[in-house]
């Protein structure tokens, strides 16, 4: 579900639209004369039930945790909704290692300290919001694919979902990976050990999505191959997730809306058939229940094609209706207007829609009615005590009223991490509860963690660069050894303490020696 670039082939190579099928599809609704020829242009679908209780439906868009890096990923939300995110993707390190990272673009460590996941996974468990994990994706390679063995392969997803406490995996297969019978025996066999081994324990269930893509005419034989893999593996499938997007039409032939109710309608029957041969018994709402559906939002990667404002109510009213189970949204990144400095919209943008929202938000839309959480339990608040901001354990420097700290400067305070959102000195302490997000100056990013680090400024050997002297002259790129620590002279300065920089890096003269 990533985006692809204007003009690349598109990943959903087989599975174009067919406008006979539609008009087939289309006819199901016509009231015709009763006869044998107009019953077999009928399609079969599952039998009218109640669907998904409302207390388990859910909404969770996917974020994107690989588009930024640094102060701008960690400021931003991952999801508000009571179904919270589905974080996105985890995929192998290469073709040929089964290291789980983000978009290969972050280790699990690396997304820890460049954009503070691990403390906003954290915050968002303590404020009762829930998350889940997606594995694959349209682009890199697929831990099943990566990984030479079912044990490799199981240990991966482990270290994914242990890491940050996870109860829901969302595996996305799309592309080349569809036929990938290996991957495909791989992938089963492990997902059926995490649950057998999480039952085993006693603790929480592992709930496990398939995501996968879809014509109007419903799952692709390949599509259809990955929910049999799974189920004759033994796995406890508690949905599958059609990627109601990018069908290939010129945007002409019909509403993104209709062609996904198409696809829908279509992937129910699908699925109630899946169930009946494996004889499995579907949930109490029947078929529904097993059926989620995520829109791309606004410019889809074909270029005819918009999700437009209307086509996300009438989607969330057609699931509403027929008590779908989960809705979701590629991607809560891109949930906003575009600026007017990005003139050609029909090219896809990571960071909005493509289209005119008018302060209306695809996630309010989309969630409507749908308020409970992707494993169906509800996420209770948790208090934990605090700890003490003790300079010498804490992983940032203490937050303090004398000091000057600039945009992106990272403080703890009150056993909790923030982050500067511009220049400021002596004003209200980080958690002032007076004052709301925008008349602060800073941001909170979670709270320190039991596995953070005690904050330390690089050092190196005495000697590397002469020692800082308050009445020496400094001149532009001079460097010195300050308490251990290297700093660089940014312009002319005298008697100005090299330190100040690591907070006030706008007005210091100095700035901090990283590169050795």
């Amino acid at each position: 579900m990533s985006p692809i670039r204007a003009g690349a082939r598109s990943r959903f190579a087989g599975r174009r639209f067919s406008f006979l099928r539609l008009v087939v599809s289309l006819a199901a609704f016509v009231l015709v004369p009763a006869s044998v020829a107009a019953v077999t242009i009928l399609p079969t679908l599952p039998d009218p039930v109640a669907g998904t209780p409302l207390e388990g439906r859910w909404f969770a868009a996917y974020y994107d945790v690989t588009l930024e890096s640094g102060e701008q990923l960690a400021r931003s939300p991952l999801g508000e909704s009571a179904g919270g995110a589905v974080l996105a993707f985890v995929v192998a390190a290469a073709d040929d290692d089964c290291t789980p990272t983000w978009g290969k673009a972050y280790s699990l460590d690396e997304a820890a300290t460049t954009f503070q996941l691990d403390r906003r996974v954290e915050r968002m468990r303590r404020e009762g919001r829930p998350l889940a994990v997606s594995f694959g994706g349209a682009i890199n390679t697929e831990l099943a694919a990566a990984c030479s063995s079912v044990r490799e392969l199981t240990g991966a997803y482990r270290t994914v979902m242990d890491r940050y406490g996870l109860d829901v995996m969302d595996l996305d297969i799309e592309g080349e990976l569809l036929a990938d019978d290996a991957a495909t025996a791989r992938r089963a066999e492990a997902v059926a050990l995490l649950q057998q081994e999480r039952k085993a324990a006693g603790g929480a269930a592992l709930d496990v999505w398939l995501t996968l893509p879809v014509a109007p005419q419903g799952l692709t034989a390949d599509g259809l191959a990955q929910v049999d893999s799974l189920l004759a593996a033994g796995v406890d499938i508690s949905g599958v997730n059609v990627m109601t997007m990018n069908y290939g039409t010129d945007g002409t032939v019909a509403p993104m809306s209709t062609l996904s109710i198409d696809a829908l309608q279509a992937t129910a029957s699908q699925l109630g058939d899946l169930w009946s041969a494996h004889g499995t018994p579907l949930p109490p709402g029947g078929a529904w229940a097993l059926v989620g559906a995520t829109p791309m939002i606004g410019q889809n990667d074909v270029a005819g094609e918009v999700f437009t404002i209307d086509d996300a109510t009438a989607l969330q009213e057609f699931a509403a209706e027929h008590g779908l189970a989960r809705l979701s949204m590629w991607s809560l990144n891109r949930d906003r207007t575009c600026g007017s400095n990005y003139p050609e919209l029909t090219a896809v943008a990571t960071s909005c829609s493509g289209i005119e929202q008018a302060g209306e938000s695809f996630a309010a839309i989309l969630a409507e009615g749908y308020e409970g959480t992707p494993s169906g339990v509800p996420v209770a608040r948790t208090k934990h005590e605090l700890l003490a901001d003790d300079p010498e354990t804490s992983p940032y420097p203490v937050w303090s009223s004398r000091s000057f700290y600039s945009a992106g400067v990272t403080v703890v305070w009150n056993g909790s991490v923030y982050v500067s959102k511009w220049w400021n000195e002596d004003g209200p302490t980080p958690d002032d509860p007076t004052l709301d997000v925008d008349g602060s100056a800073w941001t909170y990013l979670g709270p320190v963690l039991e596995s953070d680090e005690p904050f330390a400024l690089p050092t190196m050997e005495a000697g590397s660069y002469p020692d800082w002297s308050e009445t020496t002259l400094y001149d532009q790129g001079d460097r010195v050894l300050h308490e251990g620590t290297a700093y660089e002279a940014k312009w002319w300065s005298q008697g100005k303490d090299p330190s100040r920089s690591v907070l006030d890096r706008d007005y210091s003269p100095w700035k901090l020696v990283t590169d050795g």
